[in-house]
């Protein structure tokens, strides 16, 4: 009988941050898809106040998304987790942060261990040098977050914005999902190429207008979870952003249906210029939380012109 080989896959970085600041950038898996360039998503599936069970999408390259689910257990200095099931290939998959400080800073450790399926064994050095590179990207981003996150406060911007539309959730929701009509649905939209990879999953360039006048392009992926949410990534970005995620979320009532839009937005610094000399980061708040909310409730309301008619109100 053959015996399966246990491999694992070890990095760490030192974080000059208090334990509690990058063990809490861990387990916010919500916020974590706007630090994170590849995450677009996670959903808490199942939580017991230990133990969660969490969906997550990625960006895998220019055209395709992946999703796993991992179950993981929260402790005071460490956050262990294991896939369920394991990808390919893997016949298993687990592992765990760890969060030790040491004279004011932390050491953060992320470990992998894993078997690989009957006949990948040749693959080792690959799936290895995957994972090592996998952890390193995170710890860079968790060590530039916890490091920053007063500066992080200022330049990322959230924002929803409700609007209740007497009419039925599905039509609300296919009106927002059929990108391929927006060029002739939304007047901002100058131009869309689309591509549906997966039937719940998208990807699209697009030429925007703005209500200033100004134009940009963009490419976004977006991940429909029906019948409630659409949930979008900006993956190439306007010059002003350094991040640029969202949700469309819609939740029935007896009277019809309230549809918010989200958004999340990081500002990059370096480019507040493009708004005029001596523009400020909370000028730039100021000029974002116009300009994408102006946008997202035009949309909104085309979305409820749509729905109500069809529903005859």
């Amino acid at each position: 009988m053959t015996k399966i080989q246990q491999h694992s896959a070890s990095d760490e970085v030192v974080v000059a941050a208090p334990a509690a600041v990058a063990r809490g950038l861990v387990d916010d898996v919500i916020g974590w898809t706007q630090l994170h360039t590849t995450a677009v998503h996670a959903e808490i599936l199942e939580d017991d106040g230990t133990e969660q069970l969490i969906q997550h999408w990625a960006v895998a390259d220019r055209h395709s998304v992946r999703t796993w689910k991992v179950r993981r257990t929260r402790e005071a200095d460490r956050i262990s987790f294991v896939h369920v099931p394991a990808e390919h290939p893997f016949a298993s998959l687990s592992g765990e942060w760890t969060f030790k400080e040491q004279d004011g800073k932390t050491v953060v450790t992320l470990r992998h261990d894993f078997t690989l399926a009957e006949g990948e064994e040749g693959r080792l050095d690959e799936v290895t040098d995957r994972l090592h590179a996998g952890n390193q990207d995170y710890l860079r981003v968790l060590g530039y977050a916890a490091e920053n996150g007063e500066e992080l406060d200022q330049l990322i911007i959230r924002m929803e914005d409700p609007l209740f539309i007497a009419g039925d959730i599905k039509d609300v929701y296919d009106y927002l999902w059929e990108a391929d009509k927006w060029e002739e649905r939304i007047p901002h939209i100058a131009k869309l190429d689309l591509e549906q990879p997966a039937d719940d999953v998208q990807f699209f360039d697009m030429d925007t207008s703005t209500p200033d006048g100004s134009s940009h392009r963009t490419r976004s992926v977006r991940i429909a979870i029906e019948p409630d949410i659409i949930v979008y990534k900006q993956t190439e970005l306007p010059v002003l952003l350094d991040g640029h995620t969202g949700h469309w979320k819609f939740t029935q009532t007896p009277e019809g249906v309230i549809a918010e839009a989200r958004h999340t937005a990081t500002i990059k610094p370096s480019a507040l210029h493009i708004l005029g000399e001596g523009t400020t980061v909370q000028d730039a708040r100021n000029y974002l939380r116009r300009v994408l909310s102006a946008n997202s409730m035009s949309n909104l309301r085309l979305a409820k012109a749509y729905a109500e008619e069809r529903a005859g109100v």
